[in-house]
């Protein structure tokens, strides 16, 4: 599987894709990297000294920016990754962020 198929950055079409229009990573989960920037719970801070250990959100701090991560569809490859971070304010607006919705819940089970 390339990093085309399951990411798409630079999609040559110009825009964010549909959602599932790429292949799945290997766990299932579509479209985590390369089509636009996900907003993050997590507040901004220079670099990892003094965050969580346990999987939180780094939600402490004084600056009310927040961390943007996966890169986006206008991106190079490198910033087509998880570890990718960018910073941005509630006001930042563009067609290149974005946010994805998640649950703990378990999917209901079919009849």
């Amino acid at each position: 599987m390339d990093m085309w198929t399951v990411s798409g950055f630079y999609n040559g079409i110009g825009c964010h894709a549909r959602v599932g229009g790429r292949l799945p990573n290997p766990w299932g989960i579509h479209d985590m990297l390369g089509n636009v920037w996900e907003w993050c719970e997590d507040k901004y801070h220079r670099n990892y000294e003094g965050a969580p250990t346990d999987g939180s959100a780094w939600t402490s701090g004084r600056t009310q920016s927040r961390i943007l991560r996966g890169g986006s569809w206008y991106d190079v490859p490198q910033n087509c990754r998880p570890a990718a971070r960018n910073v941005g304010g509630r006001e930042l607006r563009y067609q290149t962020v974005g946010f994805r919705l998640a649950s703990d819940h378990p999917p209901a089970e079919s009849p």
